[in-house]
């Protein structure tokens, strides 16, 4: 379905996967781009007198508010914090704004609050400023939250698609899809002996340690909205390099898997909150892995596959478990609507 044939905006427009993307393509860029919005990265690269910051934006509207691992506010200030992360940028300082819906309990809210407090102080990251609105009962479902968040840019790092060539590795610091599952398990009221929980966590202590190592990163992206496949098809697209993932290779949970084929859900489909996919020349690889694995956050890191061929037409390739391919392809965007 196109954008043209849909006429309204839909969930699955705000999903991360394709109708995001033709949104932003569509109706957006022609507006608003520009040299630096053009390049459509987690987070804005801005020159500013003799220095180099990140400058990032991104709301929260997860349902439900309070989920196993985190609830709304320790996920807004993560979500903002991994994205100036992943960017090659030291996070500095963030912003907090609520769109608060009438009646909501003094007391939930206050719980969010903490949350958010607590999760900015463990990260080093202050939150220096922010707005307040209040909307009508049924406006809001509870709370809506956006975050901003700069960053400075950290000295010799060159993460850049034109650095990437075949042969090159793909990792990821732990297991896939925990977030995404959480949350909807909690919705469809599903019960596990093993009880699930999001892996939200702030990415930037894991990553400054990867970068201290001087392994050669040429590329990185947190999983959040659609997966996996939503981000080794972008990099695909933007490197037009291919790329084979390894299934046997990709960290999952037992639970986390048993729960997504319960609900008929790709993994790889599914969102991340406490993710980073990382592109690293082929000799130093192991250098980032062992980095990663010494880190509390990537005790299950993994090389999931590499990058491939350089060509017009891009793909993502799955090696399966039994030694067949399919293809990867970017997601539609319906699948898990509202998990961040």
């Amino acid at each position: 379905m196109t954008q043209s044939q849909t006429k309204k905006i839909l969930l699955a427009h705000g999903g991360g996967g394709r109708l995001t993307a033709a949104l932003i393509e569509n109706s957006i860029l022609p507006k608003f781009g520009n040299e630096t919005l053009n390049q459509l990265t987690d987070s804005a690269h801005l020159e500013l007198g003799s220095g180099s910051i990140c400058f990032t934006t991104d709301s929260f509207v997860v349902k439900p508010l309070f989920f196993s691992g985190g609830d709304i506010g320790k996920l807004a200030i993560c979500g903002t914090v991994n994205d100036l992360a992943v960017a090659g940028a030291k996070p500095a300082a963030l912003s907090l704004s609520l769109i608060i819906e009438e009646g909501m309990d003094f007391e939930i809210f206050e719980q969010i609050l903490q949350s958010a407090a607590v999760t900015a102080k463990a990260a080093g990251v202050p939150i220096v400023t922010g707005d307040t609105k209040v909307v009508e009962t049924g406006a809001a479902d509870g709370i809506f939250i956006n975050t901003a968040g700069i960053g400075t840019k950290i000295d010799n790092i060159d993460l850049s698609m034109n650095r990437i060539v075949p042969g090159d590795k793909i990792l990821i610091n732990g297991n896939i899809g925990d977030h995404g599952m959480t949350i909807m398990s909690q919705r469809e009221g599903m019960k596990f002996e093993s009880p699930l929980k999001s892996d939200c966590a702030c990415l930037n202590d894991i990553i400054s340690k990867v970068l201290e190592t001087g392994a050669d990163v040429k590329f990185m992206r947190d999983p959040t909205r659609g997966g996996v496949a939503a981000t080794t098809n972008e990099l695909a697209a933007s490197s037009l390099h291919s790329i084979e993932l390894i299934e046997t290779a990709l960290p999952t949970d037992l639970t986390v898997r048993a729960a997504a084929d319960m609900l008929g859900f790709d993994l790889l489909n599914i969102a991340n909150e406490g993710k980073f996919i990382m592109v690293t020349s082929a000799d130093t690889a192991d250098k980032a892995l062992n980095a990663m694995r010494a880190h509390p956050l990537g005790t299950k890191a993994a090389i999931i596959g590499e990058v491939t061929q350089k060509e017009e037409m891009p793909i993502v390739e799955l090696i399966t478990t039994i030694g067949g391919r399919r293809i990867v392809q970017m997601p539609y965007g319906r699948e898990l609507p509202r998990i961040c």
